[in-house]
């Protein structure tokens, strides 16, 4: 019969404890590089719920503009004129607007776009950057969630904003509806 002997454990144990502990480490820090199977990089952090009117948040699609819990801000493209014209229930079931308060801060860090305001049909105000009015998408559900990115959906193109208010027009194959080339102007 073998015997069990207190001090080896006393000598292993310490180790083996570090070893799970380094383990542990080593297999979150590869959940943080980890990319998919087809050799892409993995998406870059969710944007951060930051309660500020908009901001600017790194994603996949470069830095775009996110609300104050982290959805996804978007223009749309039939937008003329610093005007809305998703006004109908369709449209602003699906691409709730971006409420504009009464007093605008007159610039937020990393959004270089001006911020405005442009007053809805109903009497409410819209938030503009750079002269767009800006929208969330419903079909986003959660922060850093870019599924309105390229949509043609009530008659035009739906795109994420840059910090300067602009569209960023740049929309991957597999994500572009059918007969859309993922551009447009603005």
């Amino acid at each position: 019969m073998i015997g069990y002997c207190k001090s080896d454990t006393l000598r292993t144990g310490p180790r083996r404890a570090a070893m799970s502990v380094a383990a542990a480490a080593l297999a979150l820090a590869a959940a943080g590089c980890a990319s998919s199977s087809d050799g892409s990089v993995a998406p870059a952090p969710v944007p951060a719920a930051t309660g500020v009117l908009v901001s600017a948040q790194p994603t996949s699609l470069g830095a775009i503009l996110v609300d104050g819990t982290g959805r996804t801000v978007y223009d749309f493209a039939n937008d003329k004129n610093n005007v809305s014209t998703c006004t109908d229930v369709a449209c602003t079931a699906n691409w709730p607007f971006v409420p504009a308060p009464a007093a605008l801060p007159a610039s937020l860090p990393g959004v270089a776009g001006a911020l405005g305001s442009t007053t809805r049909p109903d009497g409410t105000r819209q938030l503009t950057v750079a002269g767009h009015p800006v929208y969330t998408f419903a079909g986003d559900s959660a922060p850093g969630q870019t599924n309105g990115q390229g949509q043609i959906l009530n008659g035009g193109l739906w795109t994420v904003v840059s910090p300067a208010g602009a569209p960023i027009t740049n929309v991957s194959p597999a994500k572009a509806p059918q007969g859309s080339t993922g551009g447009g102007v603005y």
